[in-house]
């Protein structure tokens, strides 16, 4: 799978391969995180009801302090993303908006 030169990371950047719905189950996502002292995880990303939900609860359980950035998500179902970033993401993350952060 090739990176988007735009966005490639640089040559000291650690590379996560996400496997899964949440960016933890089958990837090395949670060593990396630990072996850097990472406590604090900001999310952001596509499919709000997926991939964000899913990492959230995972990360969440792993005893992370997490922030969701509501505008940097976003989901197929317009209706279904307010929802989750006003009243289900709430109770196990920060929501921000990009202004605050």
């Amino acid at each position: 799978m090739a990176i988007d030169a735009a966005i490639a990371p640089l040559e000291n950047e650690i590379i996560v391969i996400k496997r899964r719905i949440s960016a933890f189950t089958g990837s090395d996502l949670e060593v990396v995180l630990r072996a850097q002292g990472i406590q604090h995880l900001i999310l952001t990303g596509v499919a709000s009801s997926g991939v964000v939900l899913s990492t959230l609860r995972e990360a969440a359980d792993k005893d992370y302090r997490i922030t969701v950035l509501a505008a940097c998500c976003t989901d197929r179902d317009p209706a279904l993303h307010d929802v989750l970033v006003e009243k289900v993401f709430p109770f196990q993350a920060e929501v921000i908006t990009i202004n605050e952060f």
